[in-house]
């Protein structure tokens, strides 16, 4: 793009490249991180407060993680054609209507006086407008920026990300302690309002010069097979992924699913309606239409090879981002706010790595960048692993989280900027559609594998020490029934119920059963991190897909 078409893509409201400084070049990335860093701490907020919000509600920890289950489920099925309409509209009022949306639903969410308004508001409406707003952050810099001031926006774009996660919890869990998880909801209305302040400076016009149409029956199609995709893997954690655990009832009737979990189903019927997604798409592009993902992305290999990098990569950071606040609450007894500062050398470390070392790449290739970060990552999983105890500080965790947030970091300042870079800019808001729908389907991915395997894991640790306890000895299938009536009960049980379990015990019992959960979490814990160690791995072999490219580039 000449400097002449970047200043009309630019808007009226900014300024070409020659002047990279300033308020006004820099407005946009400063709109978008805004935006970012909203959709980072609204989740992780939500899962600090569900204690409280069940208190408040008078609800069930179910119904609430339900809400959570839900909202993923609206913005992974709507983030493809929300990705689209920065080709229909302009940028600047789309990312306007969509903030306003998004804060009427924040809105909403902190008023909630029953569960079924911030289903509403949290898991609907802001669920949609999410949908909206995380493609169009990644179309904003691609459309507004160049060279090294690209890579310098999503650096800090990744940076905020970042350091979202990890002030997600530690803002959920002061406004919950000291004042109300209603609190949290309202400080996004302040964010939201201060992103607003910001979005002149954004491009105005639409992306695509001829007036576009939404692709119908192409949205129809990715809704439903996101959906399913989605919807199988919320599921796998209790379920399984091929047999089924438990039999799968919906509402008070059994489905007999001829003993397959309803998540190979649900995954099985995703792809074949991704098949025909393509082949529907394959045919509207041939009849001159306007597809919602035109094919010639999915031939692109530069750019289909770094969205799967990308959605390996989210893979990882949902499981490590899951499993160690999991830890560090329920094993080694931090609170949320500590567990935010436990985090704290991961996000300061992926905020820095993302924003200063964009410009390696003049010395460096992307392709080695990226897989020096990867094997850093690797190496601070596997330390992480080695520091696993209950009785672990802060300090001792330090090391490894700025090594796992350094090679993070780094991979994340090169990839998305190589990923995007490798598509035309009529193909921007397509492209940014699909690589942050295959990103959602990895955190989905990366959560519930890690999860089910966190928790399987802990159980059965459970189960085999009380086992070697009482020297009783039983088959694997009776093993696996008494594992699956632990998951049953920890599910169902309430405060009332295991202080009552507690209080008929001895002391005795009740000692050997605390050293048989202790010893059961920190050896989940490392077999966990092990398992995610090889994640790595897979990533690192999925990179070996990226083009070779160059060193050198705009300084």
């Amino acid at each position: 793009m000449d400097a002449d078409a970047n200043a009309h893509a630019l808007g009226e409201g900014t300024v070409a490249t020659d002047s990279a400084s300033g308020l006004t070049y820099w407005g946009p990335a400063v709109a978008v991180s805004l935006a970012m860093f909203i959709g980072v701490i609204d989740s992780t907020l939500m899962n600090v407060a569900i204690p409280s919000i069940v208190a408040d509600l008078d609800t069930t920890v179910t119904v609430v993680q339900g809400a959570i289950s839900f909202y993923a489920m609206v913005m992974a099925a709507l983030i493809l054609p929300g990705g689209k309409l920065s080709s229909m509209y302009g940028i600047r009022r789309l990312m306007t209507a969509t903030l306003l949306v998004y804060g009427v639903g924040t809105t909403l969410a902190a008023l909630s006086w029953n569960v079924a308004v911030l289903y509403v508001g949290w898991s609907v409406i802001e669920g949609a407008a999410a949908a909206v707003l995380l493609p169009l952050t990644f179309t904003v810099l691609l459309v507004s920026y160049e060279g090294a001031d690209r890579a310098k926006a999503l650096g800090i774009l990744a940076g905020v990300n970042a350091a979202g996660a990890a002030f997600g919890p530690l803002l959920g869990g002061a406004v919950t302690t000291f004042a109300s998880w209603r609190w949290g909801f309202g400080i996004e209305v302040l964010i939201v309002l201060v992103a607003l302040a910001f979005v002149r400076y954004l491009p105005e016009e639409p992306l695509s010069e001829t007036p576009t149409k939404l692709d119908v029956g192409g949205t129809l199609l990715s809704v439903a097979g996101t959906t399913a995709l989605v919807a199988g893997v919320l599921l796998a954690g209790r379920y399984g992924w091929l047999l089924a655990r438990r039999p799968f009832v919906v509402g008070d009737v059994q489905l007999d699913l001829l003993g397959a979990s309803p998540t190979l189903w649900l995954v099985g019927f995703g792809a074949v309606v991704f098949a025909g997604f393509v082949q529907y798409e394959r045919r509207v592009e041939r009849e001159g239409g306007s597809p919602l993902v035109p094919v010639r992305l999915l031939s692109n290999e530069a750019f289909t090879a770094g969205v799967v990098t990308n959605a390996a990569r989210s893979l990882v950071l949902a499981g490590f981002i899951f499993v160690v606040p999991v830890f560090l609450q329920s094993g080694a007894g931090y609170t949320a706010f500590e567990t935010g500062v436990a985090m704290l050398p991961f996000s300061i470390a992926t905020f820095v790595a993302s924003i200063f070392t964009t410009g390696w790449r003049r010395f460096v290739a992307p392709k080695l960048l990226i897989q020096g970060g990867i094997v850093l990552t690797g190496l601070g999983v596997l330390a992480l692993a080695s520091q696993t105890a209950l009785d672990a500080t802060v300090a001792q965790l330090a090391a490894p989280m700025a090594l796992i947030g350094l090679g993070l970091g780094l991979v994340m300042a090169q990839l998305i900027d190589m990923t995007l870079s490798a598509v035309e800019r009529r193909d921007s808001a397509a492209a940014s559609g699909l690589l942050n729908a295959t990103m959602m389907l990895g955190y989905s991915f990366g959560t519930a594998i890690v999860g089910a395997y966190l928790l399987r894991r802990f159980y059965g640790g459970v189960v085999d020490g009380v086992l070697t306890a009482i020297d009783a000895g039983v088959s694997a299938s009776e093993r696996g029934a008494l594992v699956l009536a632990l998951e049953n009960a920890a599910e169902t049980a309430t405060e009332e119920t295991q202080r009552a379990f507690l209080a008929g015990l001895t002391p005795a019992q009740r000692e050997l059963l605390a050293d048989v959960f202790d010893a059961a979490i920190v050896q989940a814990q490392r077999e966990t991190l092990l398992l995610l160690a090889l994640f790595v791995l897979l990533v690192l072999l999925v990179s070996t897909l990226l083009p070779d490219g160059e060193t050198g580039g705009d300084p």
